[in-house]
């Protein structure tokens, strides 16, 4: 095909360039040569996971037969590409394609949604406005991997300046950047959620046998034959301190000692939907629209199906292409809204839907996290390693029923953004240590909630509740790391609190705890101690229910509003799940499309 002879920008390997940056994130930054000067001093490295281009052809990539990306190509090549790939087109005012379903979004939920409805005999187009990377395209290096895999580079922050969110934004979504954690949904949010929402499903085998289903289709495992270091601190300060440690189920293999997969796994093991369920999606049929930007999907008044005076036909959308001059209009049986909790509320509402539910009750896990310090060699039993080196999470502490505590993915960069600045000699002391600075996080699952509005905007403050939670989870990552034993630890408090662990009594410790304080972020603070919270998770910002008057969608995941529209991403959740909430995103997704297509089937039947 035409497209295949063209030289896409996109599909550049994630390679470093050399860029300026402010002083405090040159740990990312690299020369043309990519390397970085300051990485040998900070005794950090990125491995080279990538074949030699001289020795090896390219490789073809999983979804190569079924992505069409749209970046590097013009509105003759467009049309023929879909053509080829079997979709009836029609030229005119707008680019104009038919399909059965239309999923906008690739992630947890859209990838799982293309599967189920791609393999049930339907056409599939999934639209998705990141591009499309595989294993060698990537580079693990800080810089280009957050430009180019993460919403607005990584840099997205609540309106109030209280919350840093990380969210995925390439083929895969956040599977494709996640830390791998693969943890079903706790027995009690099930029960919350059946009873106390309305919501049958939760209580039902088949939302087990779905998760199961899901976990097997990922190769989840509990095995974990090595562990990075910052897991190992977590675990040796748990045992130390007599408290029950649990291993982390992964969607990897039980060796996988990759440190990167936060960049896209470079080795390939880690089974996001990219290398899963949108293989099968592409397997039967469906096609992937990279650099393609949904602005609204299309409503038309109904007569009313139980009541929704709307009815969905499809969605208008933006190629991010220069030579691609008119918008595309997809025509479609079933619309599907699988962009996550901060993208689908901004996408319903500017389509046209006014139910009051849709942007309200966002959910972000605020984290808030505390280093420890452990110099080589200098323990009775060195815990051997750096921090960013082995699987990111395989072990959890569970505080509370809202709180665990967990390790993070923390490169050079990011680590010297949250550093404290107290002067250039602490800060350069600080990096010199990072390969041995092992970090932990309290994560909670919050109560209070948040907002997006139809610009995307995020409003959130956690409630003083959930403050007293993330305070609790602090102080107790605090003594694991101490009881592990650090030489120093210490939080991302602009004061720069911290604790030399040498000599110290159980009562200075106790002191040095009492201090911990949490002040939300620069608008909420003092004018000596604030810190901004972490979330990789959002969820609930169109959330399902039984009614109307309290949710966004019903319980299948169509809106109340308009017939054949449906939601199925992690902003239908009722509430927080609590837990990394990969797994239960997407035996939610399972179960509501599996419904979507009995009922496309049914349709046809009654036709």
């Amino acid at each position: 095909m035409e497209q295949d002879a063209v030289a896409l920008p996109a599909q550049d390997r994630l390679r470093p360039r050399q860029d300026p940056l402010p002083l405090r994130l040159l740990h990312h930054g690299v020369d043309e040569n990519s390397e970085n000067p300051h990485w040998k001093a900070i005794g950090y490295s990125v491995e080279e996971w990538q074949r030699d281009p001289a020795e090896a052809p390219a490789p073809s990539r999983p979804l190569d037969n079924g992505v069409v990306e749209t970046r590097a190509l013009n509105d003759t090549t467009l049309l023929r590409s879909l053509a080829d790939r079997g979709l009836p087109v029609k030229p005119g005012a707008q680019h104009t394609v038919e399909c059965d379903a239309v999923i906008v979004g690739s992630g947890c939920g859209g990838g799982v949604a293309a599967a189920i409805l791609a393999s049930a005999g339907y056409k599939v187009v999934v639209v998705e406005k990141g591009d499309y990377f595989a294993a060698d395209d990537y580079s693990s290096v800080e810089g280009p991997s957050m430009e180019r895999l993460f919403e607005k580079g990584g840099i997205f922050c609540t309106s109030n300046v209280t919350t840093m969110v990380f969210t995925g934004s390439t083929v895969g979504g956040g599977s494709a950047v996640n830390w791998s954690a693969c943890i079903r949904t706790p027995g009690e949010v099930l029960q919350e959620w059946s009873h106390d929402h309305g919501l049958p499903l939760f209580a039902t085998k088949a939302y087990v046998q779905a998760m199961n289903t899901v976990c097997d289709r990922l190769g989840v495992t509990d095995e974990c034959l090595k562990e990075g270091f910052q897991n190992k601190v977590l675990r040796r300060g748990c045992e130390a301190l007599g408290l029950p440690v649990d291993a982390v189920p992964r969607n990897s293999s039980a060796g996988h000692y990759c440190g990167s997969c936060n960049f896209g796994c470079p080795t390939g093991d880690k089974r996001g939907t990219d290398t899963t369920w949108l293989v099968d999606a592409v397997k039967h049929g469906a096609v992937i629209l990279t650099g393609c930007k949904a602005e609204r999907f299309i409503l038309h008044n109904n007569s009313g199906k139980d009541g929704r005076s709307k009815k969905c036909v499809g969605l208008l959308a933006t190629c991010m292409s220069n030579g691609i001059t008119k918008k595309l209009r997809i025509e479609a049986k079933v619309s599907i809204s699988a962009c996550g909790a901060l993208m689908t509320p901004p996408l319903l509402r500017n389509s046209g839907l006014k139910n009051r539910h849709i942007g309200r009750n966002l959910h972000l896990h605020p984290v808030s996290m505390a280093w420890g310090y452990f110099p080589e060699n200098k323990q009775a039993v060195p815990i051997t390693g750096k921090s960013y080196e082995g699987g990111i999470i395989t072990s959890m502490h569970r505080v509370t029923p809202r709180t665990i505590i967990e390790t993070p993915a923390l490169g050079p960069g990011a680590f010297a953004a949250m550093v404290p600045w107290e002067s250039g000699r602490d800060m350069k002391e600080r990096m010199s240590r990072f390969a041995r600075t092992a970090h932990a996080f309290a994560l909670v699952r919050d109560r209070g909630s948040g907002f997006v509005d139809c610009e995307g905007r995020l409003r959130f403050t956690p409630s003083r509740d959930d403050t007293r939670e993330l305070r609790n989870g602090l102080r107790h990552v605090l003594r694991i790391l101490v009881a592990a034993g650090a030489a120093e630890v210490g939080t991302h408090r602009s004061d720069g609190l911290r604790l030399r662990c040498k000599g110290v009594r159980d009562e200075d410790l106790e002191a040095f705890l009492d201090e911990v304080t949490i002040e939300k972020g620069p608008m909420h603070s003092t004018a000596d101690k604030w810190a901004v919270f972490s979330s990789a998770h959002q969820m609930g910002s169109c959330r399902m229910g039984s009614s109307p008057k309290d949710s966004a969608v019903d319980g299948s995941g169509e809106s109340w509003e308009a017939e054949g529209l449906y939601v199925c991403d992690g902003s239908l959740l009722p509430t927080a799940v609590g837990v990394n909430p990969m797994i239960t995103i997407q035996s939610v997704a399972y179960c509501l499309s599996k419904g979507i297509a009995e009922s496309m089937t049914n349709a046809q039947k009654h036709y």
